[in-house]
């Protein structure tokens, strides 16, 4: 009989940890899991979930609008915030419900509170007090929305505010340049807002590849979003109803509403890591090696509190390896490489594989670039001037596919199957002996010319 309360407990019960305790549970393992908040994680509370539906709603608008020139007509349109702010938080309430009846019925033990190391097997659950002890932990708390230490910061929001705000601002300044700031900027300016959006370098999205970079600042200002590069923050005054950030060059920003989007941290404060040797680095991210053990013989890590990929997807992937590494025939190593992402702009991006100076730094100038750019079919009609940028990168010596870059509508969709084929080390003559689907933007994929 095992001297521990359970075998596996573990810390956080989003994507990566529910996938951890539902398989470990399935294998008849003894398994505990808490949360402080809702099951689910960042994902599905305050994430990827109700952000796509925030990106669906913006859409709308704009493919109303564009309908016109397509014979529709139309009088006294209406956006009503609320009702969409409460409908995704209704979803999120069914999903989350879902998740912890996942665990209930594999037979998981789930503890609705927050849980802290008091040594390298036991934790204690801070609500209760009650002392659980466990053979294996496993660490999943993920990340927390990270703001800069300005004069003011506390009247700016987050990115868990901005799906439950009680209006919608007339005007709202954004600050940040990456995957949320760009998105929520995006979301805004759709749903009608002033929208501002101010970053320190001199194009958004920075480790992307340049021209999808260049590409994304054209659109977000083809928005009507207000852009603003190579300026930082450097305070924030409460103005009546409104307020004044000012930033490093001089430069005074009014807006009713300011949203802080300048990065996550992994959410690892007062988790009482000091106190059972698990090493960590300057931000807060838990160490691990390849099969996600930390520096403490017994506790593991996974997904974005390792700050390796910050993908749902990829800390799912992590937990299945885990699994398999803690409770099957042999270690399992997860393969970081050539992750096919997204970002859920206007329009969106998709991305897999080396952007061009990566690929450059690896291969020299072995590579060869394909890339074109043109307005879709759909905007054509529509009057919309909007276009569809796709680059593909090779390796000139064999051909093989070690990057795609898309921005354009789909691009999500179509980067999930690209993502198959740059892992499965397809060529550019594998793609042009494929005949292409017509009319389609995907087409294009398959009849890609070099840049000249």
């Amino acid at each position: 009989m095992s001297k521990f309360d359970y075998d596996l407990f573990v810390i956080g019960a989003g994507s990566g940890g529910v996938r951890a305790a539902r398989l470990a549970a399935q294998m008849g393992k003894k398994v505990a899991i808490a949360e402080e908040s809702k099951p689910g994680g960042t994902c599905v509370v305050r994430g990827c979930v109700p952000k796509k539906y925030l990106v669906y709603g913006a859409e709308y608008g704009s493919s109303i609008e564009s309908s016109r020139k397509y014979g529709w007509s139309y009088e006294n349109l209406d956006f009503n915030w609320k009702k969409l702010r409460d409908s995704i938080q209704k979803e999120v309430d069914r999903l989350s419900n879902i998740y912890s009846n996942i665990l209930k019925k594999n037979g998981a033990v789930v503890y609705n509170e927050r849980a802290e190391f008091i040594d390298k097997n036991t934790v204690i659950l801070t609500s209760s007090k009650k002392k659980i002890s466990a053979d294996t932990i496993l660490i999943a708390v993920g990340g927390r929305p990270w703001s800069p230490d300005i004069s003011g910061v506390e009247h700016a929001i987050i990115s868990d505010d901005a799906f439950v705000l009680e209006k919608l601002p007339s005007s709202i300044l954004i600050i940040g340049g990456g995957y949320i700031a760009s998105e929520f900027a995006s979301i805004f300016s759709g749903l009608g807002v002033k929208t501002t959006q101010a970053y320190r370098g001199k194009h958004l999205l920075n480790g992307f590849d340049e021209d999808i970079r260049l590409h994304v600042g054209i659109h977000q200002k083809a928005n009507g979003i207000d852009v603003r590069f190579n300026i930082s923050p450097i305070k924030i005054n409460v103005d009546g109803n409104s307020y004044d950030t000012h930033f490093d060059d001089g430069t005074i920003i009014t807006a009713d509403l300011v949203f802080m989007a300048t990065g996550r941290r992994p959410y690892t404060s007062k988790l009482g890591l000091e106190r059972v040797g698990v090493q960590t680095d300057t931000i807060g991210s838990i160490i691990v090696d390849e099969f996600s053990k930390t520096t403490a013989e017994n506790i593991y890590a996974v997904g974005d509190v390792t700050n390796r990929i910050n993908l749902t997807p990829v800390a799912i992937r992590e937990a299945q390896a885990f699994i398999e590494t803690i409770y099957g025939s042999k270690p399992v190593e997860y393969d970081h490489r050539n992750i096919a992402s997204a970002v859920f702009t206007r329009p969106p991006i998709g991305v897999v594989g080396l952007n061009e100076l990566q690929a450059r730094e690896i291969y020299g100038d072995n590579i060869m670039v394909y890339e074109t750019t043109f307005r879709p079919m759909k905007n054509i009609l529509s009057g919309k001037e909007d276009k569809c940028f796709i680059k593909l990168i090779t390796e000139s010596a064999k051909g093989k596919i070690i990057g795609v870059h898309i921005i354009g509508d789909d691009s999500p969709e179509i980067i999930q199957i690209l993502g198959i084929c740059v892992k499965a080390g397809l060529t550019k003559a594998d793609f042009d002996n494929t005949c292409a689907v017509h009319p389609t933007l995907a087409e294009e994929i398959v009849t890609l010319r070099q840049r000249v």
